[in-house]
């Protein structure tokens, strides 16, 4: 099993990108760091004769790497009560990738692999971040992805999560998961 992991968060070392790693201890994955990434914003073509226009950023290339592995964890803090606007960016471009003839079938695809969602918010995340995990969800169910689970951490302050002992927990019963996942 492959695993990636998409990083939302803006702020190398933070408290998302710490949580995750504690999530991904001692597991093979690889780690795209969004904000290094540029994606330009969706010029919906949908319904434009042509369709869809070529966009010159990186989100293509990145898209190719991504869609290689089985299991994508979406890492992001929780910014007014929401996903990062790098990982909203990266999404809201799959309504491109779904029309694009090199993906074949984007959903038959999607639904071979996994989804986790990590998310670290400084406001009552344990209650506030309910609607971002629905909105993942409803992503998820559209694209065909499962939905495997997700992890929740409180942390404003850089280095808080390490307080967090209920996210602690949560991420290390997922990385006993993921780690029986792979030997199987």
């Amino acid at each position: 099993m492959k695993i990636a992991v998409l990083n939302g968060g803006s702020r190398q070392g933070g408290n998302t990108q710490m949580l995750t790693e504690k999530l991904v201890e001692g597991l093979e994955v690889t780690t795209f760091h969004l904000e290094t990434y540029t994606i330009l914003p969706i010029m919906d073509g949908r319904h434009d004769e042509g369709g869809f226009l070529p966009v010159d950023d990186d989100y293509k290339a990145l898209m190719e790497q991504v869609m290689s592995y089985d299991l994508l964890i979406f890492a992001t803090p929780v910014y007014w009560y929401s996903m990062s606007a790098a990982m909203k960016l990266f999404i809201d471009r799959w309504s491109q990738t779904m029309r694009d003839s090199e993906y074949g079938d984007f959903r038959e695809r999607m639904a071979e692999k996994q989804a986790v969602v990590l998310a670290v918010g400084g406001d009552s995340p344990y209650m506030k971040a309910l609607p971002l995990l629905q909105q993942f969800q409803h992503i998820f169910q559209f694209v065909h992805l499962p939905f495997s689970g997700y992890v929740l951490g409180q942390a404003n302050k850089p280095g808080e999560i390490l307080e967090d002992s209920q996210a602690l927990f949560a991420a290390e019963e997922w990385n006993k998961k993921l780690h029986t996942l792979i030997k199987a």
